[in-house]
């Protein structure tokens, strides 16, 4: 077992140092090859994905570059001395890739895409072999409070089906909202908010006077012109942050550009990224359709990153950040000290703000009671996160108790951990949630979906 894991962690390894920015380009080539596309076009298609994703990364970077340390800034403004130090989704990441569950995981999630392909339990064609770290994460949590090597591969294999299917549930809907057609978006860090923000959204709509608010960009644009279009609603949410940071006014001008540049520019990364798998998807399913009987369409599973150029995310992120430092602040018995994870809130509100329908004002709402649950969460499992940081020699954890604010505070992970641990509470909740999931999907599927509830119900039978 040893050597098998060791063997395929180097080769893991291997493959994650090409980075995303290759191993996608590189696996939609043979994907779109193996579905008949011609090499050259196959190619072009490929390299263009590539090159979109390179433009996401380097606008996601100017957003984390700016927002991290002013958060950082604000929370020392504050004073909040907490016994947890939020390490950041990459750090974490590193951490579960170093761990001997992660190389099984990537092999089990390709199977389990293929037979679910198969047998046509899912629509989604997960690519994003990076992201599978989400998937171990999970296993891995769940084999270091059991003990129990095999107990961890199944729950990564619980919370990849469960992963999967709510990306198909979700992706008409991204298609509608977000302009990502054929996509689907199998990020846990994401994806598991996306029932909550449905009830929240269900909920709204039976609130007399509540129902009746809606702020997002469109009528923002419509009410206040040229101050509510993206890049000058950008620059007032930086210049926002930095004041509550208490920067200077030169550090408060350029936080206010930079998050004006991020919302300019970052939705037309993506139109990129577009035009380069439209092509692919559309080979994928003129290969379908001539092959299969009734084979329906495919999503290709990518990073959330892709949906971040939406405004109303962006912002919903933005609003959220000074909201989670002073929640964490003040919630009694909280432990998380936010810091590393609080540039990345757009990806935590993404399916929200998507649930939505683009409603900021609703997805902060929503987003408040899923940050609580967050941090006290992070809380919860910050042992756990502190003991398999110092088992890859993490520096960082060496003298101090760790966590990650977010995927440490993931609430589907956390309840796949009690599930394990038989946690009776999570065991009850097991048909309680289940139920619950089954009527939101029978009363959203018309909003989701577009269609008549018959019409709905075949759509997703497909």
């Amino acid at each position: 077992m040893t050597n098998l894991a060791n063997t395929l962690n180097e080769g893991v390894q291997y493959i994650l140092g090409l980075g995303a920015t290759v191993m996608l380009p590189l696996f939609l080539f043979v994907l779109s090859l193996c579905f008949k596309m011609k090499a050259s076009k196959a190619l072009r298609s490929a390299l263009t994905v590539g090159v979109g994703f390179v433009g996401i990364n380097a606008v996601m970077t100017i957003l984390s570059d700016n927002v991290g340390p002013a958060a950082k800034a604000m929370v020392a403004h504050i004073g909040i001395n907490l016994p947890h130090a939020d390490l950041g989704w990459p750090a974490l990441s590193a951490i579960t890739w170093g761990l001997p569950l992660a190389p099984f995981v990537i092999i089990m999630t390709i199977v389990i895409n293929v037979i679910m392909l198969a047998f046509k339990w899912t629509k989604t064609v997960d690519v994003d072999l990076w992201n599978y770290w989400h998937f171990a994460l999970a296993g891995t949590l769940v084999y270091y409070v059991t003990g129990n090597f095999w107990l961890g591969i199944f729950a990564s294999a619980v919370i990849t089906v469960i992963v999967f299917k709510m990306a198909d549930w979700a992706a008409p809907l991204g298609e509608k909202y977000f302009g990502l057609t054929g996509i689907s978006l199998p990020t846990v860090s994401s994806i598991t908010f996306w029932p909550i923000g449905l009830l929240g959204n269900w909920i709204f709509d039976h609130i007399p006077g509540l129902n009746k608010i809606h702020i997002n960009p469109e009528n923002i644009q419509k009410r206040f012109g040229i101050m509510g279009e993206p890049l000058m609603v950008g620059t007032l949410l930086g210049l926002l942050l930095g004041v509550l940071a208490g920067y200077p006014v030169n550090k408060v001008l350029n936080i206010g550009i930079n998050m004006g540049a991020v919302m300019f520019i970052l939705p037309r990364m993506v139109r990129i990224l577009m035009e380069g798998l439209l092509p692919i998807s559309e080979a994928v399913k003129g290969w379908l359709n001539k092959h299969i009987k009734n084979s329906g369409d495919l999503y290709i599973g990518l990073d959330i990153a892709v949906a971040i150029g939406n405004p109303a995310v962006i912002s919903t992120g933005l609003l959220l950040t000074p909201i989670a430092v002073g929640l964490a602040f003040i919630l009694p018995g909280n432990g998380t000290l936010p810091l590393a994870d609080l540039a990345n809130l757009a990806v935590f509100a993404s399916m929200i703000v998507l649930a939505n329908h683009g409603d900021i004002f609703r997805s902060v709402i929503i987003g408040i009671p899923c940050i609580i649950g967050d941090l006290y969460i992070s809380s919860n499992l910050a042992s756990v996160v502190t003991k398999m940081a110092r088992n890859v020699n993490y520096a960082g954890a060496k003298s101090t108790s760790v966590t990650s604010f977010l995927d440490g505070g993931n609430p589907l992970r956390f309840w796949l951990v009690k599930i394990f641990e038989l946690n009776p509470i999570a065991l009850i909740l097991i048909p309680v949630i289940g139920l619950i999931i089954w009527w939101l999907y029978r009363v959203t599927r018309k909003t989701v979906y577009g269609l008549s509830d018959e019409k709905s119900t075949n759509e997703s039978n497909n």
